[in-house]
């Protein structure tokens, strides 16, 4: 099942960024320092307890503000409070209940979801019933007293948090279906393409970015394959705050991404490739989910024969980090390519669950070490004794080694390489753990 969303939210300087920072700590998911990945901290893993779950940091929360930069953060908060499963609610002890917390809490109450309501700067804990007492104005329980600058109080908050999270379920012995979820900075032609494959207009088309407003799921089956077709929600009305609109769009990212098992990244062919795309697609990447590139609107660019291979070489660049995953042309308004695009999806997908023979994998290995000698320090030369698949989506490989310190990043991406090489994996990345032998 996919992991728990808890958004952190409540209004500007309260303490949000603090908290998510201790919260995320050396806990922050980096599953591996690849040059190039673009990281926005808007969104981290975390766990506690044993339970894995992704926090969602926001803006500060006005529900009532004249100013443009404070609704546009109002819109972000918005977002990671519908695509939450739990709502943290942070208010500040210092300046005590005021009329935005009063306000927010009502917004909050709309939502339906759990919410946890915590009083931050509480540097005292002898005075902790004192200075939160006010707070159970707000009609949201008991107030639950921190201070994320000190670190005092925030276990029982995390333990009150996973306490609210749903029941972790056995994964059931699912139908072979498919989740895709499609990802792009707003009007890039997500809604459009999920139509054209519907053949309806299932979802609302607008020039406006972010006419979507909620995570749309659709079934829909090709060549006798069945797929879900996640359509991420974008912005309400077009903004002027490029930085908001970036925020936004990776907050409502977050939660497909995880629920997804293969996500088709959507490129503007009339813009090139953006900042904004390069972070979306480093969220799949980060997440280990299998991609497929599509760069939609093809039909509006005046093309010559370098046209083509001139924007295969601007997503190398941008997107160094996945160069596994294939790129197709398309036109969601057309339909060119758009059926030929699920041919690389269900691909993608059978690669990111696949597994390989210890015995042939070793192999494979063994001759790669032999074409290439491993790297060596201070007289010591790596040697890679053993290696097996530990899991799948996304393929994971265990190498047991003399001396884990001597594996250097160029030499892992080679053996990725000839891994590739050997068995192919499309559209998938590859995870390598290095353990010292006799390590579990």
């Amino acid at each position: 099942m996919p992991k728990p969303i808890l958004a952190i939210v409540g209004r500007p300087n309260v303490g949000k960024s603090t908290l998510f920072n201790k919260i995320a700590g050396a806990r922050i998911s980096i599953v591996e320092d690849t040059p190039g990945v673009t990281r926005d901290r808007v969104y981290a893993a975390a766990e506690w307890l044993g339970r894995e779950f992704t926090m969602i940091d926001t803006g500060g929360l006005e529900p009532e503000t004249d100013d443009f930069m404070l609704s546009q953060m109002l819109r972000q908060a918005e977002a990671a409070m519908e695509s939450a499963d739990v709502i943290l609610f942070l208010t500040d002890g210092r300046d005590g209940l005021l009329d935005a917390d009063r306000e927010a809490a009502m917004l909050l109450r709309r939502t339906k979801k759990p919410v946890i309501l915590a009083v931050n700067k509480i540097d005292d804990m002898r005075k902790e019933y004192t200075d939160s007492a006010e707070f159970y104005a707000l009609g949201l329980g008991e107030p639950i007293a921190i201070s994320s600058g000190q670190g005092l109080g925030i276990g029982d908050l995390l333990d009150e948090v996973v306490r609210r999270f749903p029941p972790e379920t056995e994964p059931a012995a699912e139908e072979d279906v498919i989740k895709v979820a499609i990802l792009g900075k707003p009007n890039v032609g997500k809604s459009s393409l999920v139509n054209k494959l519907l053949g309806e207009e299932r979802v609302i088309v607008s020039d406006v970015p972010g006419t979507t407003r909620d995570a749309v799921d659709s079934p829909f089956t090709c060549d006798g394959q069945k797929y879900v077709l996640i359509d991420t929600a974008g912005m309400r009305r077009k903004s002027k705050v490029k930085e908001s609109i970036e925020r936004y769009g990776i907050v409502r990212a977050v939660a497909a991404v995880e629920r997804a098992d293969v996500c088709v990244i959507m490129i503007a062919a009339d813009e090139g490739v953006s900042e904004q795309d390069s972070k979306i697609a480093g969220l799949a990447h980060e997440r280990g989910r299998a991609s497929v590139i599509a760069v939609n609107k093809w039909d509006k660019i005046e093309k010559d024969d370098r046209t083509m291979n001139k924007f295969l070489v601007d997503i190398g660049t941008e997107l160094a980090f996945m160069p596994y995953a294939p790129k197709i042309f398309i036109s969601a308004l057309t339909g060119q390519r758009v059926l030929k695009l699920f041919g690389l999806v269900h691909a993608a997908a059978q690669n990111h669950a696949m597994r390989v023979a210890t015995g042939v994998l070793n192999d494979v290995i063994a001759e790669a070490t032999a074409l290439n000698q491993p790297p060596t320090d201070k007289g010591r030369t790596l040697k890679v004794f053993y290696a097996t698949q530990a899991s799948v989506k996304p393929p994971t490989f265990v190498l047991f080694v003399n001396d884990a310190s001597l594996m250097h990043f160029s030499y892992k991406r080679y053996l990725e390489n000839r891994i590739r090489e050997a068995f192919g994996f499309a559209g998938t990345p590859i995870r390598f753990v290095v353990r010292n032998r006799g390590e579990k």
